[in-house]
């Protein structure tokens, strides 16, 4: 039995969508699973194995030990902060400009996007989002009073962002433009040329380029994914980057992100991550840099690099094997990451009918793309929120259609039982 409450809540928070992945976990729990027909999940964007023996010694040594139970910098230990520029000199190239000063660590990389946004925006300020979005990016500037402005990306370009599009979203209330690439939800892996398009329109427009590479390391290339960090052009007067240690490292319930940018620029992020995290957590930061600069100083020793560069490769693969064995009546619209995007044979099924009845009836969990899309919320207190309408008719026709699939946290064995799950799976209303 639930109780009113004395006292009012926050329009910011009233205004938000809940947390989508509890809402889809509540249509998981109505599947009856069986030993024949298990559930499967391929709904979050965690990775599917735990991070290698030796970091989990690495970590357990580090939280055993005393003298590292006191809070550490507020921008994280030195020692990581050194081996992340080291390793980011080895994906962007030996030449990256980039120095331990342009390096803070967060509690994850979710509030390294907060602490960014807060110290770039203020409430009734526009940040530009490509359309899908990550949905804590919204819920994020929904709750800070700050605007978000969608940049529509369309099947037909594989879901990249258009830069001409974008340039005509700016406004003199822009802030900020934010890309995520490899994309979540869509999976759709920006090309370098395009990030130096958008970061020349930043820099041309006098706005901060945020780039969220969480999946950086699911590139399936040995090229940089692109070259900002050693272009002759200056980066750090209008570039932030953001980077998560959690799927790379597999390390999620760990809570441990970056953001890189210029020492100025950080200096006022100090004042947010002061109030919001006081420091990062010590004890994977030093477990992570004790590893890695191990590696740096013996090239031999590189079982860390070897389990990231296998663990990309083993998703890859996986990315090919859902591609070759998914139905043909379903379309990939975009793959990469951690993520394919997928048009659903089912005209005038809503997605969110359509997975709620998948996972229902099938026991195959996909998220809708209605959950990365516009929407107008009406919440009351003591009452679910509700989504409405998609605020383009065009926009959500084509959304209804979608579906995001995580293929990391699943085994070939579940990926093929998938394809053959949606080969057999007929929409039938309730």
């Amino acid at each position: 039995m639930t109780s009113k409450l004395g006292f009012s809540l926050s329009r910011g928070v009233l205004g938000t969508i809940s947390p989508p992945i509890p809402k889809a976990y509540e249509w998981a729990a109505r599947y009856k699973a069986t030993p024949s027909k298990p559930l499967i999940d391929m709904s979050q964007g965690v990775p599917g194995i735990p991070p290698p023996e030796d970091l989990r010694a690495a970590i357990a040594q580090a939280s055993a030990s005393p003298e590292y139970f006191s809070y550490c910098r507020w921008d994280g230990e030195p020692s990581l902060r050194s081996a992340l520029v080291e390793e980011m000199k080895a994906v962007y190239r030996p030449q990256a400009d980039i120095k331990i000063e342009d390096v803070a660590l967060t509690a994850g990389c979710n509030l390294a996007f907060v602490a960014v946004v807060m110290t770039l925006a203020d409430a009734g300020n526009e940040i530009i989002l490509p359309v899908p979005w990550y949905f804590n990016h919204e819920m994020d500037l929904n709750l800070l009073g700050i605007k978000t402005v969608g940049l529509p990306t369309l099947p037909e370009d594989g879901f990249l962002p258009s830069v001409g599009r974008c340039e005509a979203l700016i406004t003199a209330n822009t802030k900020a433009i934010v890309l995520v690439t490899p994309n979540n939800p869509t999976g759709a892996i920006y090309p370098p040329s395009l990030i130096a398009s958008f970061a020349d329109l930043a820099a041309r427009r006098h706005l901060a380029l945020i780039v969220d590479e969480t999946y950086r390391d699911f590139v399936p290339s040995d090229e940089p994914p692109h070259s900002i960090f050693t272009r002759p052009t200056p980066w750090r007067s209008t570039f932030i980057h953001l980077f998560s240690f959690s799927k790379s490292y597999c390390l999620p319930g760990h809570r441990l992100g970056a953001i890189v940018a210029s020492p100025e620029f950080l200096s006022s992020v100090k004042t947010v991550l002061d109030c919001l995290q006081i420091c990062p957590p010590r004890p994977v930061q030093l477990g992570l840099a004790s590893l890695l600069l191990s590696e740096t100083s013996n090239s031999s020793n590189n079982s860390l690099r070897t389990f990231v560069r296998e663990n990309a490769r083993a998703v890859q693969s996986r990315h090919v094997l859902f591609k070759n064995n998914l139905p043909p009546e379903w379309e990939i619209g975009a793959q990469g990451g951690y993520f394919a995007f997928v048009k659903h044979p089912f005209e005038g099924v809503g997605a969110e009918d359509l997975a709620k009845a998948l996972v229902e009836r099938e026991g195959l969990l996909a998220l809708p793309a209605t959950f990365f899309t516009p929407t107008t919320t009406t919440k009351h207190q003591g009452e679910e929120d509700t989504m409405r309408e998609l605020r383009n008719d065009d926009d959500a026709q084509e959304n209804e259609r979608w579906l995001r699939f995580s293929v990391a946290n699943v085994d070939d064995g579940k990926v093929l039982e998938a394809c053959r799950r949606l080969g057999t799976f007929r929409f039938v209303p309730s």
